[in-house]
């Protein structure tokens, strides 16, 4: 049997794992064990006796910036005793993660995510490693502890046996490079406004040309850069 899919975490707080990944899909698939989580802390390879793992900014600047060797340690210690997939580094001056590249690490045997705190990482171990930095929005926040865990999350809801019909995977936002289109449910009229006619209709054509007009109204409005790369799909 195949080791199942595992996330390596590298962080100064590993207390915040599993957290909300205990939840819901990913946590009944954890529980399973569809999937593994080890949450490691940065601080266990520090060589001093405070566990130090930052040091202030050369060239100055305000903030502190963890260290290089203690990022080395930690990686040499998790590979050696075999954390899978790539080395990521999450960070918001990196690459935007993307629902591909979501795709090809759930099609992997896992991940391994340093999560940066205080003003970032020390650049030379991020390049001499070779970690693929990304970031998940166009914003800061305090750590890659809750990015780390929406990329996880994204992942694992991919693996096989996760998610109960595997279908409703195909028609969800940035399938095909458009955002999803809007659904309904019951009651048929909710304080005085009904559901559209034609998901009433029966009518299954008709059904799918209204979900992908109303696809490709919503990511015109809301993100209309992805229209490009949809529209150089079509045959």
């Amino acid at each position: 049997m195949s080791a199942p899919w595992t996330a390596t975490v590298l962080t100064i707080f590993p207390e915040m794992f599993p957290g909300p990944l205990a939840f819901s899909l990913s946590g009944r698939a954890l529980e399973k064990g569809l999937w593994r989580l080890e949450a490691v802390d940065l601080r266990d390879f520090a060589t001093d006796r405070h566990r130090s793992v930052d040091d202030t900014p050369m060239g100055g600047g305000a903030g502190m910036v963890i260290r290089p060797d203690v990022v080395a340690r930690a990686v040499e210690a998790v590979r050696a005793r075999g954390a899978p997939g790539p080395l990521v580094y999450l960070t918001p001056r990196g690459y935007r993660m993307t629902q591909k590249e979501v795709d090809a690490l759930a099609r992997g045997p896992g991940v391994v995510i340093l999560c940066g705190r205080y003003e970032g990482v020390d650049q030379r171990v991020i390049d001499a490693l070779g970690f693929c930095e990304y970031g998940v929005a166009d914003f800061v926040m305090s750590g890659g502890e809750i990015p780390a865990m929406a990329v996880i999350d994204a992942c694992v809801r991919l693996l096989p046996g996760v998610v109960g019909d595997a279908a409703s995977l195909e028609e969800e936002s940035f399938r095909g490079g458009l955002l999803e289109y809007p659904h309904y449910t019951r009651p048929q009229v909710w304080e005085g406004i009904p559901v559209p006619e034609v998901l009433l209709s029966g009518d299954h054509a008709a059904i799918r040309r209204w979900r992908r007009r109303k696809a490709l109204e919503t990511t015109r409005e809301r993100r209309p850069e992805l229209l490009l790369g949809h529209f150089s799909r079509d045959p």
